[in-house]
């Protein structure tokens, strides 16, 4: 049974001869006076309101408190400041400063008390979840959930986001488009704890989960699409590949595309594709007995520099290759023939790229080895920004919090790179981000021609702040 607390003081242990009492008397104040900085991110960048353009609301403008924008925004901001689920906005929409981020023309809930309203300046949970719940076909007949989202759309956009970003871009950087882009493609897993739509146990992670396909191009996300886990990791990916480089090239005809993956991706058909296409690729190759008998001469070398020198030693090969029958034609392929304390350890990588462009050695540990640097976006996703939280019935619903997720880290990262940079958090990850940026407490007064919001003087990376808004409000808004 739930009980309600009317304690008006806490008297805590004693500082010397003081007394230490703690009141809820504040006012209003927030813990988030950092996420006005997130607000500037998206005026200058646009990423919630093109977000909000992928869905289709069927509601009665006449009849609705929170519009489709302001529903999206307060969930994206949600999620950028560190809360998860749809419960925490119950609470969530008494916050006067999160109000201001969404735009909301009345965030204290003022004018609202004057006429005898029991609406809040947000919306609660219960119509929060009508965004990932409504089904494809609901229109204005549906009786509660009539707004649909596009999620062919939503793809879109990602990578559409990612083209703007180049534009975009801060003071004293070149514009325009790159030379050379390189696409890393990933599959994950995503642990499940119910009985949702698509459920199946896998064998390589030991757990009922799906699992998701992720690309990103640096620290640009581009795609992010929910899949079960009883498939091939590579399944799909193509059809990915094809429609990303196709709205690429629209953008920027002469770029060269790399395709960078582990050997989860490494199919015939895959590789036949950008063959065909113009796209290059680096992926890794499952080692096999001929793989192996082909580098034994380079394992045995290894070997004897490790028992010479006791430090682990490689030695590369390279040579051309093709499968008995899932390869059409010969390709080159590294092999990195490696011997470690535990033995030896040899590694292969198949690849369109020339030796004149790239050696073996730079090419492995120098391009390859680098697509590393996506498990970092990964986690941030997963870790940082709930991208796991997929806990309702079905698919669709679960998908459209994925994408959820990736928005904010689309926000957040246009945080990074718009407001961070030359900083010395130019490349800290979203949760140290939201630690030593946005979670600034703040007293918020609004009066009949401002908000005022009073942010700690305590706060340590005042600096810091300044620095990031000075970056975020040197252009104007975005006009994409």
């Amino acid at each position: 049974m739930d009980t309600h607390c009317n304690q008006l003081a806490f008297d805590f242990h004693r500082l010397g001869r003081r007394d230490v009492v703690a009141k809820f008397d504040g006012g209003p104040i927030s813990t988030d006076g950092g996420g006005l900085l997130l607000r500037q991110a998206e005026q200058r960048s646009g990423i919630i309101r093109q977000f909000a353009g992928c869905f289709t609301d069927h509601r009665d403008p006449d009849l609705i408190e929170h519009s489709l924008e302001a529903l999206i925004a307060q969930r994206v901001y949600g999620l950028c400041l560190g809360y998860e689920d749809l419960n925490d906005h119950d609470a969530l929409r008494h916050d006067p400063l999160l109000a201001v981020m969404v735009g909301h023309d009345d965030p204290s809930g003022a004018q609202r008390r004057r006429r005898g309203d029991r609406g809040k300046a947000l919306a609660g949970k219960s119509t929060l979840n009508r965004l990932e719940l409504t089904r494809v076909g609901a229109d204005a007949r549906s009786r509660y959930k009539k707004i649909v989202a596009d999620c062919e759309a939503i793809d879109r956009l990602f990578v559409d986001l990612f083209l703007q970003a180049h534009r975009d871009t801060p003071p004293g950087s070149p514009p325009g488009s790159p030379s050379r882009i390189v696409l890393d493609f990933d599959a994950t897993d995503d642990p499940i704890h119910g009985d949702q739509l698509g459920k199946f146990f896998h064998g390589y992670y030991r757990s009922y989960c799906y699992l998701p396909l992720y690309v990103f191009c640096g620290d640009h996300l581009l795609c992010a699409k929910l899949r079960p886990s009883g498939i091939d990791a590579s399944a799909g990916s193509k059809q990915v590949l094809e429609r990303i480089v196709g709205r690429v090239r629209q953008a920027w005809p002469k770029v060269q595309i790399v395709v960078r993956a582990d050997s989860g991706f490494c199919r015939g058909p895959f590789m036949d594709w950008c063959d065909a296409h113009g796209v290059d690729y680096v992926l890794g190759l499952a080692k096999n007995k001929r793989l192996l008998r082909a580098l034994g001469k380079e394992l045995h070398e290894a070997q004897q520099l490790y028992e010479q020198t006791g430090q682990a030693s490689r030695v590369y090969k390279d040579f051309m290759y093709q499968t008995r029958k899932s390869w059409r034609v010969e390709r080159r392929v590294i092999g990195k023939a490696e011997h470690l304390s535990k033995g030896p350890n040899p590694r292969f990588v198949v690849t369109s790229l020339p030796a004149g462009a790239f050696d073996a050695q730079a090419l492995y540990e120098g391009l390859y080895c680098a697509r590393g640097d996506m498990e970092n976006r990964i986690k941030e996703q997963q870790l940082c920004l709930f991208a796991d939280r997929t806990s309702t019935h079905t698919m669709r619903a679960n998908q459209l919090r994925l994408h959820l997720s990736a928005i904010a880290y689309c926000l957040m990262n246009a945080l990074r790179r718009l407001g961070l940079k030359g900083t010395s958090m130019a490349q800290a990850q979203c949760s140290t981000i939201r630690v030593k940026l946005l979670k600034i407490g703040a007293r918020i007064k609004v009066t009949a021609r401002k908000v005022w919001v009073s942010l700690s003087q305590s706060c340590p990376y005042q600096d810091l702040f300044a620095t990031v808004y000075r970056q975020l409000t040197r252009a104007g808004p975005a006009t994409a």
